[in-house]
């Protein structure tokens, strides 16, 4: 049997906001009526000493508990059964496929389905589909596909839609995409730090890359054919502000411009995390909720971790619902220590880019 990873307390309040992002990860028994519901149940509240929580139905059950007929409890492990179902048929076909096709695969309606589909992955079928053949074109066209090529094994029509896709989603042009950022100049510089060796990177419209441990090697591998150039002397003044930021946190870096493209939800994420005061930390359950999309929260996670301006972009504000770190891509001190600096007085809100 299963056990809750999650406090009572913490349940509680889950249930309480009716927080979708919390289904599937425990339920809610209510012993004066003997069922048991999903954290967002729509039900009227019961009085908190009535309540007790369990890792899942299967524990509910063992206690004489049945399933909500409003809520459908056990339903959550079909619902992601189904959306699994979907997306490998998604990514196993060469057409795209019809929603009325992919709901008669996994048995529901048409517009259940997309419901089902939306809160799991924070995408529609549709948009899954096409941010799935855009990855399939970068990465076939970072490999050193031919363009005509690279466009229909990615599964698109024809050339026009696929730049109709591309164009404003990549922090260039589509055309300079295509051909590997041929056509942009990138600055590009590695300064130490009290946290180790930096890589920051930038266009013409602002950082484009801060990670740590990284060289040349990371910025020819995302644009194999765009001008890199070490240095520079107006990326000099761009440089001295992001390394200030990054010692000194709590003074703000609204200020410097950066240069990002993702998905529609991706870049929504990206948003709210900017919003997070430095001194403050949010789960990733608290940012698919902010986002307007409550039960998407492991690929508000994905797009966390899709993140390429460390930093710039507070990806290291977010925590597990626990309090405790969960990961972090350049190592959990690095992510511990800007944290602790960032409890310094003098926060203030970032704006959106």
């Amino acid at each position: 049997m299963t056990s809750l990873s999650m406090t009572d307390d913490e349940c509680w309040a889950a249930v309480r906001r009716r927080d979708k992002g919390f289904d599937g990860r425990f339920v809610t028994g209510v012993l004066t009526t003997g069922i048991y519901c999903r954290p967002s149940c729509a039900a009227r509240h019961p009085l908190r000493e009535n309540v007790r929580f369990f890792a899942d139905g299967e524990g509910a059950r063992a206690t004489g508990l049945r399933p909500c007929k409003r809520c459908l409890p056990d339903d959550v492990a079909r619902d992601e059964g189904a959306v699994i179902a979907a997306i490998q048929a998604i990514k196993a076909s060469e057409e795209p496929l019809a929603l009325a096709d992919l709901a008669r695969r996994t048995g529901y309606s048409a517009t259940h389905f997309q419901r089902v589909f939306t809160r799991h992955t924070g995408l529609s079928p549709a948009a899954y589909a096409r941010a799935l053949r855009e990855e399939r074109a970068r990465a076939a066209l970072s490999e050193g596909a031919r363009v005509t090529d690279a466009i229909y094994d990615a599964g698109f029509s024809g050339s026009s839609r696929f730049y109709e896709n591309m164009e404003g989603r990549m922090g260039m042009t589509a055309s300079a995409w295509v051909n590997g950022g041929r056509g942009v100049t990138i600055h590009w510089a590695v300064v130490p730090t009290s946290l180790g060796d930096m890589l920051v990177a930038a266009t013409g419209k602002g950082v484009c890359r801060l990670s740590f441990d990284e060289g040349r090697a990371a910025l020819e591998d995302r644009f194999p054919a765009a001008d890199l150039v070490e240095g520079g002397a107006d990326f000099e003044a761009l440089l001295k502000q992001v390394v200030d930021a990054v010692e000194a946190p709590v003074n703000g870096f609204d200020h410097i411009p950066i240069d990002v493209k993702g998905t529609a939800f991706q870049e929504a994420v990206w948003r709210e995390l900017r919003k997070i005061p430095a001194g403050e930390t949010r789960s990733y359950a608290d940012i698919a909720a902010a986002i307007g999309k409550p039960g998407a929260v492991r690929a508000a996670g994905s797009a966390n971790g899709a993140n390429n301006v460390a930093v710039l972009i507070p990806c290291h504000r977010v925590v597990r619902s626990d309090g405790s770190l969960g990961g972090y891509a350049y190592g959990l001190p690095i992510k511990d220590e800007l944290l602790r600096r960032e409890k310094a007085p003098g926060q203030r809100r970032f704006d959106e880019f």
